[in-house]
């Protein structure tokens, strides 16, 4: 009402502004009749100028006040009121005023004269930390630079109070003042005090009108909107009303799906407490139980009504569920086994199905479901956008969805999972869509659109072990190109593309211990065909030479070299999520007096051929949330005793242990399940046996050490296998009755283990990916199969949490408390924390 009130008082301005104006610029000798609203005149407007403005279009601002030149206008009149209010609708405008500036006989000359409201500079924030400050100024950076007016002020009070308010800070007050910018005279600083109070948070949660429904199961319901229990790990206590509005629709939607189709929210209430808390009070309506009726379908050419009811699985009497008949209908279920995959996994990439409720008696809903199958499409073109460092050819040979195949949505699911399992792209903005559907012919283009991520990876550790320093450097580079080793332009800092990969690890703590690895891996040798190929090396040394001589008890030393080649083949059966791999190694271990084995001077060979049969069906390799990863290994070497004409019962160990035999079974198993919002369970089996050809020979070597972290750390421990068991030293878990120790163990020939992990994302994404977990686990070593119970063993439990960072891997942090006590290690077992560092990786075993 102010603005109009302003543009009255300079109407009337007007007048005096014109009179004074016409006496000075009329010519002498004429004298113009007094402008009055007791007598008014028209004019023809001869010019207008635009006075005042700095950041604004003078030519826009005169198309606003439609005073066009040549065109006639009376003054004093209603078309003085009508630009003045133009202009304050503007709302750029503190001031606005139409002055006459010069009349010449019936022609006028016009000025709008203007004060430019403010601009903002800055906005200076108080109240609240840094990092709450930098997250607000966030979501107000395109402030800056804009006209400061009510709409301004208000939107931006209102967007920091909406920040605050989703995190449940429902009380924060917002207070803006201004004042000037002392470096621009039309500028403005807003000081934003911000006062975020308290949380508030839900005190209770009831309901009203629900007979059917126990309050404890409508709180269910309410995801966001609950009160905080022990046994509520995830849910949220903190009272957000997106959040609630969100839940009431929830809610509603829930009771419908068990067949309370009528179910409506009829009121709530929230109300306030003096302590920053609130009670929740939600009237609700069930109404009736309703069940399916007879169902009928129409348009179903492809398929007859039969089978289309044996794959919808609802049956005439069955609970009337909306959302469950959506999921049969059109997905996605476990195993994708409803209606719409059927079709879609047979071309009819357009089908579509609308189920109508055709007759409503009593508590019975007959339905006839109608279909559209539409043509079957073929796939014209595979596209491929995205990949700036992955070579077309890598990307290409994962994606199974081919020209001139009908159009098939479970490859083009599992074409997605290939791809995220390359490690080179993020998985969770990995897109295939279908594109240039065109019904004329039923051709359909395909278009994968990835995002590069990086792949490699660096260690960069110290630790302390055996009573000194040990420095580890790794390098792991996961998309290398071996055939542009000597292509220089292609190093960034190596060459990239073909999906290889080159690893390089050193650890050492100077002339007592290093250890230097390499492994190559080719997943497609050749290039055309899935033949997995990898060539790896290793070398290993310890001694105490530098302190100790020959002669002396104290001197050891110990060295161990190897070379690996594998070959393996993806396989069609029983599924073709099988893999196939061979093995054939070579380790040569040379021991001086060195403790830690079953003999302690001597050379041992060590060929081994080992054959892998795996299935791995999870849906990501970094956090997996559904989907199975299972392996069966059997590992041998020659059986020299039958040959060599050996006498074992005397044979010295030097003699006993020249050529190593033996026969190695393991079996692991882990299985995936998503039980609750993005809560994951993880159940995981691990079993080895270590056996020999002749009664008289053990194998020093490939035996299992058990308990820890399950890390290959400082211990020379190359020849045995490392299995970790959270809550318990490092190899502490012995078999009963040995003297063994967790500094002197030289591992066992049994072992099993079982794990139960729940798992929750904190952050999932291409930068990082956090998640927590609890774990119950179990474990324990055996060195006879007579003594072997598969259930005795030891147990802990714990927490931890596991930070993927894309240059450093897969980091852990756990704490484990053992139950059981190890004899002869007392400290064994209890509080213990573990640190892992590149582990579990690609659905990995702990």
């Amino acid at each position: 009402m102010y603005k109009y009130i302003l543009a009255v008082f300079s109407l009337l301005c007007i007048t005096v502004a014109a009179n004074a104006q016409v006496t000075d610029t009329v010519p002498a000798g004429q004298t113009p009749d007094s402008l009055s609203y007791l007598n008014p005149k028209q004019y023809i407007i001869g010019g207008v100028t635009v006075s005042g403005v700095k950041n604004l279009d003078k030519d826009a601002l005169i198309t606003i006040s439609k005073l066009n030149k040549g065109e006639s206008i009376t003054l004093p009149g209603e078309a003085n009121a009508r630009v003045v209010k133009a202009m304050y609708e503007q709302n750029l405008f503190d001031d606005v005023q139409l002055n006459i500036t010069r009349v010449n006989l019936d022609t006028v000359y016009l000025e709008i004269a203007v004060v430019e409201r403010p601009r903002l500079s800055r906005l200076h924030i108080t109240g609240i930390s840094k990092g709450q400050i930098e997250d607000v100024q966030k979501k107000l950076n395109d402030k800056t630079g804009k006209i400061v007016n009510e709409n301004l002020l208000s939107t931006t009070t209102a967007i920091i109070l909406r920040h605050f308010n989703e995190k449940g800070y429902y009380n924060a007050t917002v207070d803006i003042k201004q004042r000037p910018d002392p470096g621009d005279e039309n500028s403005v600083i807003l000081d934003v005090a911000v006062n975020r109070g308290k949380k508030v948070k839900i005190k209770s949660v009831e309901f009203d009108g629900n007979q059917a429904f126990t309050d404890k199961k409508l709180r269910k319901f309410l995801k966001n909107t609950r009160t905080k229990k022990f046994y509520n790990i995830f849910g949220s206590k903190k009272f957000k009303e997106d959040k609630y509005l969100e839940d009431k629709q929830t809610l509603v939607e829930k009771m419908q799906a068990e067949g309370y189709r009528d179910a409506q929210v009829l009121s709530d209430t929230v109300t306030r407490n003096d302590n920053n808390t609130v009670n929740v009070k939600i009237k609700v309506y069930e109404g009736p139980k309703y069940y399916f009726g007879n169902i009928t379908w129409s348009g179903n050419a492809k398929y007859p009504t039969d089978y289309l009811n044996r794959i919808l699985r609802i049956k005439k009497g069955d609970i009337f569920s909306e959302e469950e008949l959506t999921k049969r209908l059109s997905g996605p279920t476990p195993s994708n086994d409803d209606v719409s995959s059927l079709y879609l996994n047979d071309g009819y990439l357009t089908y579509n199905s609308d189920p109508v409720q055709t007759r409503i008696y009593g508590d019975t809903v007959d339905l006839d479901i109608r279909i559209y199958e539409g043509p079957q499409y073929t796939i014209n073109r595979v596209l491929v956008k995205g990949n700036d460092v992955t070579n077309d050819k890598v990307v290409r040979r994962e994606i199974r969805t081919k020209p001139g195949q009908k159009f098939n949505k479970e490859l083009l699911i599992r074409s997605t999972r290939e791809l995220s399992q390359l490690g080179s792209f993020d998985e969770q903005k990995t897109e295939p869509r279908p594109t240039n559907i065109n019904p004329a012919d039923g051709t359909v283009d395909i278009e994968y659109n990835v995002v590069e991520k990086p792949s490699d990876q660096i260690e960069l550790s110290g630790g302390f072990g055996g009573g000194q320093l040990v420095g580890t450097l790794g390098l792991s580079f996961n998309n290398f190109s071996l055939r542009n080793i000597f292509n220089l332009d292609a190093y960034k800092p190596l060459p990239k593309g073909d999906g290889q990969r080159l690893s390089l690890r050193g650890q050492s703590s100077g002339r007592l211990y290093q250890n230097f690895s390499f492994t190559f891996s080719e997943p497609w040798l050749g290039g055309k065909k899935p033949i997995f190929f990898s060539l790896s090396a290793y070398t290993q040394g310890s001694s105490t030479g530098q302190y100790y001589p020959k002669s002396s008890p104290y001197y050891n030393k110990l060295r161990i070299n190897g070379v690996g080649v594998t070959l393996g083949k993806r396989l069609n059966w029983p599924d073709n999520y099988f893999q196939l791999n061979y093995s054939l190694n070579f380790d040569h271990y040379n021991l001086d007096n060195y403790p830690g084995y079953l003999f302690s001077n001597g050379t041992s060979y060590n060929i081994k051929l080992t054959q892998e049969l795996s299935r791995n069906s999870l849906d990501a390799p970094i956090y997996p949330t559904m989907g199975s990863n299972i392996k069966f290994t059997v590992q041998a070497t020659p059986p020299y005793s039958l040959w060599n004409n050996v006498n074992y019962k005397i044979a010295t160990p030097a003699e006993r242990y020249k050529w190593v035999e033996y026969h190695k079974w393991k079996f692991d198993a882990q299985w995936f399940q998503r039980i609750y919002g993005k809560l994951v369970v993880m159940s995981q089996a691990r079993f080895g046996f270590l056996g020999s050809y002749n009664s008289l020979i053990e194998s020093p070597f490939e035996r299992f050490k058990l308990g820890g972290d399950g890390m290959q750390t400082y211990q020379f421990l190359q020849g045995s296998e490392i299995i970790g068991l959270r809550g318990y030293q490092n190899f502490s878990i012995v078999p009963v009755g040995s003297n063994y120790t967790a500094n002197n163990n030289p591992g066992s020939s049994i072992y099993n283990k079982f794990t139960l992990e729940l798992r929750h994302p904190v952050i999932n994404s291409q930068s990082a990916t956090i998640f927590l977990l609890a774990f119950a686990e179990g474990g324990n070593a055996f060195n006879r199969f007579k003594d072997y119970s598969p259930f005795n063993v030891k147990r802990s439990v714990g927490v931890g949490a596991r930070i993927f960072l894309p240059i450093f891997g897969l980091l852990g942090l756990d704490y484990g408390y053992g139950f059981d006590r190890i004899p002869g290690i007392p400290d064994a077992n209890k509080g213990q924390f573990h640190f892992s560092i590149s582990q579990s990786l690609s659905g990995g075993f702990n």
